[in-house]
């Protein structure tokens, strides 16, 4: 690696359970898997610009946690000459995956059954056999960038017409003597919940299906795609659908995959791409909660207004869906302020902290990751700030659920209602990364 070329490689595993699981992410709903529609994966991207290198991993399942990470990063670390804080592992968060952590807003939940620890250590170490076999597989490489469109997708889950970010960063890697494809990564800015409680299949939702069309348009059969969530948290599908079925998660899925496609029609490769990579640790304030009489308060007003407007006959599915989604949210924040009046969070909290914020440069784009379900706005402002700039969420870790903005908080939005943080974290988040982004 004497030249400071471009190395590369990619791998796939699967994750896809081999019994029945409790497919997470819909609350208050009896969901045990019946199979699977679509394989669940760890896919893995590797570079190198023979000084510094760097991987990323994706999983598709809906979190993992510190312990996870820092488990996943050890194994590829002892196997493979990487230092582990050069390894970016992050999820896709798709809700027809198995349930993999313990939320704290899930214990009201009586439904939701404990994380499986067999499953969890299969995808631990699937995700470890994706990133050594991504390392061991590097070849002399070239790279390309675009920026795909995913509008019509999915917008604001709150407002259609409010913040959100439909580019799609991609970057394509290719073997850089036979100019064959060894794989693509990207990140799109929504929640992958075209599916909903009624699916019993595991899935990826309409990821699995915009990887799909990549690898039989494009790339090739079996050519890993490693895909990212970007900043999710305020940003769904839900105004856009047409129903939720897998017929339109492909639809959703194709819409993304075709973009893509024709944005990497005219781009130049090149095999002078620079890797970078720093990171910074962060005690993130805690949230001091509102009294369980307030709560309590909030929760019976939620409930009502969603009783009233799911039987007068008023209300759009949209409008339904948004009051039943405050409602459960309403439910978690009582249980909150319920466990910090007993002072029964301490635990949780150290099961986050510190939060790690990484960033890996590779050529004029910087990859940027955040734990927690992070609103569009804090992504849109740090491409205000930096030019070629990405945010990917649920990354190295999860914070137990939203980060938000002020505004989220005075409206009352649900996500602001159960976030287990003070509503200064994601600024915080924001300083930390401008910073980096300066240095690096």
């Amino acid at each position: 690696m004497s030249d400071c070329k471009l190395t590369a490689g990619c791998a796939e595993r699967d994750i896809t359970p081999r019994n029945s699981q409790f497919l997470y992410g819909y609350p208050y709903v009896e969901r045990m898997s019946t199979g699977a529609h679509d394989p669940l994966t760890s896919s893995a991207l590797y570079v190198s610009d023979g000084r510094q290198q760097a991987l990323f991993i994706s999983n598709e399942i809906i979190y993992l946690t510190k312990a996870s990470v820092a488990r996943i990063r050890e194994g590829i670390a002892a196997r493979a000459e990487i230092p582990s804080s050069n390894i970016f592992v992050a999820t896709t968060h798709t809700h027809s995956g198995p349930v993999t952590v313990e939320i704290v807003m899930s214990r009201n939940d009586s439904v939701v059954k404990p994380v499986d620890p067999e499953y969890l250590q299969y995808v631990e170490n699937s995700a470890i056999e994706a990133g050594c076999n991504a390392i061991a597989s590097a070849v002399p490489a070239e790279a390309a960038f675009a920026v795909a469109d995913a509008t019509g997708v999915g917008t604001n889950r709150h407002d259609p017409a409010g913040p959100r970010d439909m580019d799609v960063p991609v970057m394509v890697v290719r073997n850089r003597a036979t100019k064959q494809y060894l794989g693509c990564m990207l990140v799109c800015s929504m929640h992958p919940t075209v599916l909903h409680e009624d699916s019993k299949l595991c899935s990826g939702d309409f990821p699995h299906f915009t990887r799909a069309r990549l690898q039989s348009e494009l790339l090739g059969s079996g050519c890993p795609v490693v895909y990212f969530t970007g900043t999710a948290g305020d940003q769904s599908p839900r105004h856009v659908t047409r129903a939720n079925t897998f017929a339109e998660a492909q639809r959703l899925g194709e819409i993304v995959a075709d973009s893509v496609i024709s944005h990497l029609k005219e781009i130049n490769f090149s095999d002078e791409v620079p890797v970078k990579t720093e990171h910074t640790l962060l005690e993130l304030p805690k949230r001091i909660f509102p009294s369980v009489e307030d709560a309590a308060r909030h929760r019976h007003e939620a409930k009502s207004y969603f009783e009233k407007i799911k039987t007068d006959g008023s209300a759009s599915p949209q409008q339904i869906r948004t009051a039943e989604v405050d409602w459960f949210g309403s439910e978690e924040a009582l249980l909150l302020a319920t466990l910090a009046e007993k002072d029964e969070l301490g635990a949780v909290y150290q099961t986050c902290l510190p939060a790690e914020i990484n960033v890996i440069k590779v050529g004029d784009w910087s990859f940027v990751g955040w734990p927690g379900e992070v609103f569009a706005e804090f992504g849109l402002t740090l491409k205000g700030n930096h030019r070629n700039v990405s945010l990917i969420t649920y990354a190295n870790g999860e914070l137990q659920g939203y980060v938000v903005t002020k505004e989220a908080h005075e409206k009352g939005f649900y996500e602001a209602g159960n976030s287990f943080f003070d509503i200064s974290a994601g600024y915080l988040m924001l300083e930390a990364t401008d910073k980096i982004l300066n240095r690096i």
